[in-house]
């Protein structure tokens, strides 16, 4: 349970993200690539006033920060373990000093700029989802809602017994849209600020995450 809802934090993380990147970074999705790669369909079909370099780039460094993290993980087991919260924490402050330098040159946020934060920030969202993955905890991505949503609405009337992978699977589209709404209100202030707070968010989960696995391998040693 507990791990369940430090990954629901860092859905409701994603959120915020995902909205100041599309809101205050030239429409670029930090979190979700699918977003990205609707863009760039578009863009290629020639509509007008769509980005290109910024999804592009985007969807480079979430999959560089998603293959560093596999390929420091490796085979481990998916339990929570230092190198876990080693990589939230890079990826938390890698958010938070992005949210800094965006709160810094504010008045200045040129497009380039715009580029280079909101293509760090997703290669830190590529760390994360990548450890979600590894945590293998169901329906909890932390980064993207519709196959979510798919298994909530096609098992709706089929599943039996099993409430509480329902309420799962509702909680964490309810958390999405909640930091979506959340990085909306925080965009009227610049990217800055609500890369900070979903920076801190994932540092915040990182030291809960790892307090949590060893309490819990204390006890099993006792």
């Amino acid at each position: 349970m507990q791990l369940l809802g430090l990954l629901m934090v860092l859905t409701f993380g994603t959120g915020i993200v995902d909205a100041v990147g599309y809101l205050a970074l030239d429409h670029v999705f930090i979190g979700n690539m699918t977003g990205n790669v609707v863009i760039l369909g578009m863009a290629m079909a020639g509509a007008d006033g769509l980005p290109v370099l910024g999804p592009l780039t985007a969807m480079v460094c979430f999959s560089i920060g998603a293959a560093v993290t596999g390929l420091v993980l490796g085979k481990r087991s998916a339990e929570w373990r230092l190198p876990i919260t080693v990589l939230l924490l890079v990826a938390g402050f890698l958010l938070c000093s992005l949210g800094a330098l965006a709160s810094l040159v504010d008045n200045n946020l040129t497009t380039d700029v715009r580029v280079i934060i909101s293509s760090l920030a997703a290669a830190a969202m590529g760390i994360q989802a990548c450890v979600a993955r590894k945590l293998a905890v169901r329906e909890m991505t932390t980064v993207v809602v519709t196959s979510t949503l798919t298994a909530l609405s096609g098992e709706l009337f089929l599943v039996r017994g099993h409430k509480g992978l329902l309420n799962r699977r509702s909680a964490a589209i309810v958390v999405l849209l909640l930091g979506a709404a959340l990085g909306a209100l925080l965009a009227g202030a610049g990217a800055g600020p609500a890369l900070i707070v979903s920076g801190a968010l994932i540092v915040v989960v990182a030291l809960l995450g790892q307090w949590g696995a060893r309490i819990h391998r204390s006890c099993l040693s006792t």
